[in-house]
């Protein structure tokens, strides 16, 4: 449903009737668990009718100074029609004069920078037209060049400077607890925020820009969708609300609830058709080989191009909670990794992550999800652990494809900053210096994400001509503390896999 122009003459009104709301609206909506009202914008609305009235609508919402992720559909019953209601301002069209190439109002001639138009500047035209016996034309604007990005690239940042390419004066290693500046290792470490865009629609790269730099919002309805259409999902015991669109069949979007198999990813409208699928389907594990078992954990490699239905079924799960992925049914290219844990009903879905078969810029991973219900338990550590041994085995340096989504950039850069402490600590009490391409090779981590962590952990410092790697107390204070809680390691050991080469023809995809 289209926005409306506000039915009011002021913005602003306390209370009003259900009828009145229109997309762009700005109210007060039940939300939370104790239920409290919070600011939301309406954002759009569908159709709901019910036994009871059949004119009834659902309202999608964005709440105020949250992330993107809690939108949702509610029933007009959440909605405070009571407190003040916020309606958007009607725009009025804008009028151009014919010949004149200026707006009412106001003067548009390109080139001047106040948008106004000369007595000189007219006169001067007049006698352009005159003296070459055409018309008076407009002037055409001067092309614009190509649109710089408002925020530089993380690989940008990082880029050492010729003279540390060239010489060789390669950063040593120096613990010292005296800095100054400390930096706590697991502290929030923010990316750069965007300039104001220019008004209009986004370009791709000024999007991906836009998603890398301030994580999974984003402001173009055309890249990324902005109305989710499913609110529930229920994969396996487990109940999960979801926080993106997906693009489900239409007739699934306004069903409460949608039921996943846990072990083919095949999803229903109703929970009779799962129990009566669930009979039939005879799998108890991902469908591929399985690579790895350590204790309960197990990952299973499946190729898209011999599994298509699966993978094309992880591909839409995990869109309810990417809000950037853009893969759907092109899945031939990739390899899946699926990461499941045991028990005595088989082997139930964690997690994955995908990588291309063959990668021109060396990334190790495409996409990589934990499932919300299995986060905060160190599997989404584990996960990009393993990704990284398969490349040890590959013997390449390896680095996740960029934009990496908020949650990912966050455990990917804890992932880094306690592997380098802990390598740089380690080789301390042996004497041992180590350069920047030293610790690439050792944690098969690319050059570039090394320089990253360094900077982030403030652990590079300019001492005697040369770049020394300092770590303050504060850093390794955070690291001994993390490095006494439990967590799940990789084995290398319980790794059975070596790397598929793919001929030519195998990479030929239809």
């Amino acid at each position: 449903m289209s926005a409306a122009s506000s039915p009011f003459p002021s913005t602003i009104v306390t209370g009003g009737t259900i009828g009145s709301i229109v997309v762009g609206c700005k109210l007060q909506v039940l939300h939370g668990h104790p239920a409290e009202y919070r600011k939301a914008e309406v954002l759009s609305i569908r159709p709901a009718p019910s036994a009871d009235d059949a004119s009834r609508c659902e309202y999608y919402v964005h709440y105020s100074d949250y992330n993107k992720r809690l939108d949702e559909w509610v029933i007009p019953d959440r909605l405070n029609l009571l407190g003040e209601i916020e309606y958007p301002k009607s725009k009025k069209p804008k009028t151009v004069l014919a010949g004149v190439g200026k707006e009412t109002g106001k003067g548009s001639e390109p080139g001047t920078p106040s948008g106004r138009v000369s007595k000189n500047n007219r006169k001067s035209n007049l006698s352009k037209a005159a003296s070459t016996g055409k018309g008076s034309e407009p002037a055409t604007p001067g092309t614009p060049g190509s649109n710089k990005r408002k925020a530089a690239a993380m690989e940008d940042e990082l880029e050492p400077s010729p003279s540390q390419e060239k010489g060789n004066d390669t950063p040593s290693i120096q613990i010292n607890g005296e800095d100054e500046d400390d930096d706590d290792m697991n502290g929030d470490l923010g990316s750069q925020g965007m300039g104001p865009e220019e008004e209009g629609v986004f370009s791709k790269e000024q999007e991906i820009e836009k998603l890398r730099t301030s994580g999974s919002m984003t402001q173009n309805p055309h890249e990324v969708a902005r109305v989710k259409n499913l609110n529930l999902i229920q994969i396996g015991k487990h109940e999960v609300e979801t926080w993106y669109f997906s693009p489900y069949p239409t007739e699934y979007a306004h069903l409460p609830i949608l039921y996943i198999c846990e072990f083919c990813l095949s999803y229903f409208p109703a929970v009779k058709q799962l129990s009566r699928h669930r009979l039939k389907c005879t799998l108890q594990h991902p469908p591929g080989n399985e690579i790895y078992r350590k204790d309960d954990i197990s990952f299973f490699e499946i190729d898209g191009r011999k599994q298509k239905v699966y993978c094309r079924n992880l591909c839409l799960l995990s869109k309810l909670f990417l809000d950037h992925k853009t893969l759907y049914y092109d899945v031939d290219p990739f390899l899946f990794y699926v990461m499941t844990i045991r028990d005595e009903d088989g082997a139930h879905f964690i997690g994955y992550f995908s990588k291309e078969k063959e990668s021109s810029e060396q990334y190790n991973v495409a996409c990589i999800l934990t499932m919300p219900q299995y986060q905060r338990m160190g599997f989404g550590r584990l996960l990009i652990a393993f990704s990284y041994e398969l490349s040890k085995v590959e013997k390449k340096l390896g680095s996740p494809e960029k934009p990496l989504s908020d949650l990912g950039l966050l455990s990917y850069r804890a992932f880094w900053a306690e592997t380098i402490v802990g390598l740089l600590i380690e080789q301390h009490r042996t004497q041992i210096e180590l350069s920047i391409d030293d610790i690439a090779n050792r944690t098969a981590f690319q050059p570039q994400d090394v320089l990253h962590t360094l900077q982030n952990l403030n652990a590079l410092k300019y001492y005697h001509g040369q770049y020394v790697i300092v770590l303050s107390d504060t850093v390794i204070k955070n690291w001994e503390r993390s490095s006494k809680k439990k967590k799940r390691e990789v084995d290398p050991k319980a790794l059975v896999w070596k790397p598929i080469h793919f001929t030519a023809s195998q990479l030929r995809y239809l």
